[in-house]
């Protein structure tokens, strides 16, 4: 079976193919090239990563300090909260004597005198 003559691409059509091509492999190039420009080697990211770590460890370090003295402020107030109410009920005990024992000790001078002396 033979080929028709115009079944076959004329030079002209193989240089307008092989000219796309050369200008869609350019157009990959530069957009691989563009992409390689975002890339960074392994010992970058590695010192990146670490660089990171190292900052996590700080924050974590400085948030644990924090943390510890968080619970000695509470446990502070919690023991001067207990010395107040201590000292509020010494206070207490305090007023009551100091008005308390006076009336008592007046009216039982009150009584012993309405009694009377004994004949």
């Amino acid at each position: 079976m033979s080929v028709p003559p115009s079944a076959e691409p004329t030079l002209w059509e193989l240089h307008r193919a092989v000219s796309q091509l050369r200008e869609d492999l350019r157009g990959d190039l530069a957009q691989l090239a563009a992409r390689l420009d975002q890339v960074v080697t392994q010992d970058v990211y590695r010192a990146d990563q670490r660089a990171v770590d190292q900052r996590i460890s700080q924050i974590e370090a400085g948030l644990a300090g924090l943390r510890g003295e968080h619970d000695q402020s509470l446990e502070r107030a919690e023991q001067q909260r207990r010395e107040d109410q201590t000292q509020a009920a010494a206070t207490r005990r305090l007023v009551i004597s100091s008005f308390v024992a006076p009336l008592l000790l007046m009216a039982l001078q009150l009584w012993i005198v309405s009694r009377g002396t004994p004949p």
